[in-house]
């Protein structure tokens, strides 16, 4: 950001897929504002305790304290009046009600610092995440790098097979891949062969 003259609040977002770094530079932003001295709160949904119950952590091990919330809304109810830079880790997990706490905030003159997936694992506009690109100051989209052929990546692969939207997992169960090589329908047709199998392993009862 530019230097922003008196107290005026504003949005910041970091998207991108999975492996591309992004709580990294989250962590990196709340970094610096907390050697500056600054008033720092930071938040990550309660969904995701992949590698700390109460810590952002980053895929490289970058770690940093972080209250739990269930939404976004909660997020209002746990500021202090004093704060000044407000960090949001996994946004796709804490519903649309995100896009509106973000402005309230800002608009109370904090920087709000948000991170999360931009698009889910079929390559769809993963709200909240788009809606707070278009209501922020600044945008940073960052790449992977794809497993496959090694060229910039923008999409994240599921693994397993599930058709559910939301399914909290790192590496193992995701991948970062390439325009070219992402096959976004491949978790759900391996979901819907286990679902055959298993129909014909335990048929209904006539």
């Amino acid at each position: 950001m530019d230097i922003v003259k008196g107290n005026m609040g504003w949005i910041e977002v970091v998207c991108g897929p999975m492996f591309s770094g992004k709580s990294e530079e989250l962590i990196r932003r709340l970094r610096r504002a907390e050697i500056a001295r600054q008033r720092v709160q930071i938040f990550k949904p309660a969904l995701d305790q992949r590698y700390a119950e109460s810590e952002i952590v980053s895929h490289s091990d970058l770690r940093i304290p972080a209250d739990l919330v269930a939404s976004g809304a909660e997020i209002l109810d746990k500021i202090d009046a004093r704060t000044e830079v407000i960090g949001i880790d996994e946004a796709q997990f804490l519903g649309a009600e995100l896009v509106e706490v973000a402005q309230k905030l800002a608009d109370m003159g904090k920087r709000v610092i948000v991170a999360g997936l931009d698009t889910d694992y079929l390559g769809r506009p993963f709200e909240p995440v788009p809606l707070l690109m278009t209501v922020a100051e600044e945008v940073t989209k960052l790449l992977a790098i794809c497993v496959r052929c090694g060229n910039p990546a923008k999409h994240t692969q599921r693994l397993v097979a599930s058709e559910e939207r939301i399914l909290v997992g790192a590496g193992g169960m995701y991948e970062a891949r390439c325009r070219r090589c992402f096959e976004p329908l491949a978790a759900a047709a391996s979901a819907d062969k286990d679902k055959e199998k298993n129909r014909k392993a335990n048929p209904s009862p006539r």
